[in-house]
């Protein structure tokens, strides 16, 4: 995972040590800059966070449906989570990228949702 990314974790301890992220969910976006940049990778690499966090990782597996297999734009992301591939940073994301970032955020809600109100 990215530098930041990886200072953010290393900054929780005293969350960790009080438990406050105990049974939370969490999810990711990913960016990487070219399509073999290890998106999976990525988010493999920060689920061991969550794991000494206890929180509760929520992929959005292949609920995309179609959408997840795209061949008519390039499409990051995978059963983990939405991803964008960046370049060389001028890159913006496809329309493909930025439905599945919405779908996974809504996904996010109504996991959140069942698991408040059951």
């Amino acid at each position: 995972m990215a530098a930041q990314m990886k200072a953010l974790f290393d900054s929780t301890g005293l969350l960790w040590k009080e438990q406050k992220l105990v049974g939370k969910p969490a999810g990711f976006f990913v960016s990487t800059g070219s399509q073999g940049g290890g998106q999976e990778t990525t988010a493999w690499a920060a689920i061991t966070q969550l794991a000494h966090h206890g929180m509760l990782f929520v992929p959005i597996g292949y609920t995309f449906g179609a959408g997840m297999f795209e061949m008519d734009s390039i499409l990051g992301g995978s059963p983990y989570g939405a991803g964008v591939f960046a370049g060389d940073g001028s890159r913006e994301a496809t329309e493909a990228e930025l439905a599945l970032a919405e779908y996974q955020g809504k996904y996010m809600a109504g996991i959140v949702t069942k698991l408040v109100h059951g």
